[in-house]
C-alpha cells in the first residue's frame, strides 16, 4: 500500500461525519482486523480534527477467548491513550436467532455507553467486504430496495450519529495497513463456521470474483440502490407531511391521500407507522402487509405486528393492540411499553394499560377524539384495582404521559430507515 492509499484512508477517517463537527467520538472494537484499523486511523486523525476519542468493546459471553479479546483491544488503547471500557450483554433470551439478538444487544450497549460518555458520534469498522456479505444474504431473501442497497454509511438514532468510514475499502486495505506497522489483531473462528449465513456469503463471494463481481463491484451496486433509497425516503417523507399526523401515540392519515400514493410509499409508510408506534426493529413479513393493504382498501380494521390498523371513510389509524401490552407494568417516571413516560403527583402506583374496565370510568373519552381501540391500549395510573389517572383519555387528575424523552419523532424515522 502507498503513502498515497494510506492518505485516502486517512481522509475517509476525517469524513466519517460529513460536515458535523463532533467534540467527542467512540469507535467500536472488538479486536477484529476491521474494528482495530478504524481505532487505530481515528486515533491518527482525531487530534488534527479535535475529537476526544474513546473505544468500546462488548463481551457477549459466547466465547471463552472474548475477554481476552477485550483485554487486547484495552492494551491498544493504552498505547494509544484512548480511554477504553468493555461492556457485557447479560443475556436472557435463550431462542431465536443468537446473531440477530446479539448484533442488537451490542447497537443498544453502544448506544447507552455513549450517552453516559456524551458520546455524540460513533463510528463502526465495516468495509466494502461487509457490504458485499450482506447483499448477497439479502439477496437470497428476496429482500427490495432497502435490503439490497446495503449497509448506510452515516446515520443518526436517538441523538446519535453513527458512521461506517470505511465502507468503501476492502478489508485486505485495512489489514495491509496494519502490517505496514506491526500491529495485530484477533480473528474470531466463526468466520469460518459454514452454518452462519455470513460465512456462506463471504465463500459465495469467491466464488464470483472470476465473473469480475467481486466486493468492490457490488459495493459500488450498493452505492447507486442507496441513492434510490435515499429518493424514496425523501418522497415518502414529503407525503407523510401533507398526509399524515400523529395523535396521542398514534399515526394517523388521511385514506384518499394515503391511497393516492405511490403503492411503494403506501407500504413504507405502514411500515414505518407500524415500527414507531409498536417499537419493533424488524417489518413485519409482506405477507402481513398485502393483507394489510387489503383491508385499508376495503376500509376494514386489521392486527398486525402489534397494532391495530383501524380505517374509516376519512382516515387510516395505526394504534397499539391491546392485547400486545395487557401485561406491561412500570412505575411512575419509567419507559411504559418502551415508549410512554407517565409522572404525576403519586409515587407508590402502578402503569398499566388503560383497558375496558379503565375506560368506563373515564366518562370524558369520547371528547378525546380518539377511538376506542387507541384508548384501551394507553398508559394509565393505578393503584392496586382503583384508577388513579388516564391522561389519553382524558382523566388526568394531576398526571401527564410524554413520549419517552429521545425518541425520535415519526417523520424523523422517515429519513432514518
Amino acid at each position: 500500500m502507498s503513502d498515497a492509499e494510506d492518505a485516502i484512508l486517512k481522509q475517509s477517517a476525517v469524513g466519517a461525519f460529513g460536515f458535523d463537527k463532533p467534540s467527542n467520538v467512540g469507535v467500536a472494537v472488538s479486536g477484529g482486523s476491521d474494528s482495530m484499523a478504524t481505532l487505530h486511523l481515528l486515533a491518527v486523525v482525531a487530534g488534527e480534527a479535535g475529537w476526544a476519542l474513546s473505544a468500546v468493546t462488548v463481551d457477549h459471553g459466547l466465547r471463552q477467548a472474548a475477554a481476552e479479546e477485550a483485554a487486547l483491544v484495552a492494551r491498544a488503547c493504552a498505547k494509544l491513550n484512548v480511554p477504553h471500557e468493555t461492556l457485557h450483554w447479560q443475556r436472557t433470551q435463550t431462542t431465536g436467532n443468537l446473531q440477530d439478538q446479539a448484533r442488537r444487544a451490542r447497537y443498544g450497549l453502544i448506544a447507552d455507553w455513549a450517552r453516559r460518555r456524551e458520546i455524540s458520534h460513533v463510528a463502526l469498522g465495516h468495509t466494502a467486504d461487509d457490504q458485499a456479505e450482506t447483499f448477497l444474504m439479502n439477496l437470497a431473501r428476496g429482500s427490495g430496495i432497502d435490503g439490497l442497497a446495503g449497509m448506510r454509511h452515516r446515520w443518526s438514532d436517538d441523538g446519535i450519529t453513527w458512521s461506517r468510514p470505511f465502507l468503501l475499502q476492502g478489508r485486505a486495505d485495512l489489514r495491509e495497513y496494519l502490517n505496514r506497522r506491526g500491529i495485530g489483531w484477533v480473528d474470531d473462528p466463526s468466520n469460518d463456521d459454514t452454518k452462519f449465513q455470513r460465512v456462506k456469503a463471504r465463500k459465495a463471494l469467491a466464488a464470483l470474483a472470476p465473473l469480475g463481481i467481486d466486493a468492490q463491484v457490488i459495493s459500488g451496486v450498493t452505492v447507486n440502490l442507496s441513492s434510490v433509497r435515499q429518493a424514496l425516503a425523501m418522497q415518502t417523507h414529503e407525503i407523510a407531511r401533507q398526509i399524515a399526523k400523529c395523535d396521542g401515540g398514534d399515526v394517523v392519515f388521511d385514506w384518499r391521500g394515503q391511497r393516492a400514493a405511490p403503492p411503494e410509499v403506501q407500504r413504507r409508510l405502514l411500515i414505518a407507522a407500524l415500527r414507531w408506534v409498536s417499537g419493533a426493529v424488524h417489518p413485519p413479513r409482506e405477507t402481513g402487509l398485502i393483507a394489510a393493504d387489503i383491508a385499508i382498501t376495503r376500509k376494514k380494521n386489521h392486527t398486525l405486528a402489534g397494532c391495530r390498523i383501524l380505517t374509516s371513510d376519512s382516515d387510516v389509524r395505526v394504534t397499539r393492540e391491546a392485547r400486545a401490552v395487557r401485561d406491561t407494568r412500570a412505575k411512575p417516571g419509567e419507559a411504559w411499553d418502551d415508549r410512554w413516560i407517565v409522572t404525576g403527583p403519586l409515587k407508590r402506583a402502578t402503569v398499566a394499560p388503560l383497558g375496558a374496565d379503565g375506560l368506563r370510568q373515564c366518562p370524558d373519552w369520547r371528547e378525546t377524539g380518539r377511538p376506542r381501540a387507541s384508548l384501551l391500549a394507553s398508559p394509565a395510573v393505578w393503584r392496586g384495582e382503583k384508577l388513579i389517572a388516564a391522561p389519553l383519555a382524558g382523566l388526568e387528575n394531576g398526571w401527564k404521559v410524554t413520549l419517552q424523552p429521545g425518541r425520535a419523532d415519526f417523520f424523523a424515522t422517515l429519513l432514518s430507515h
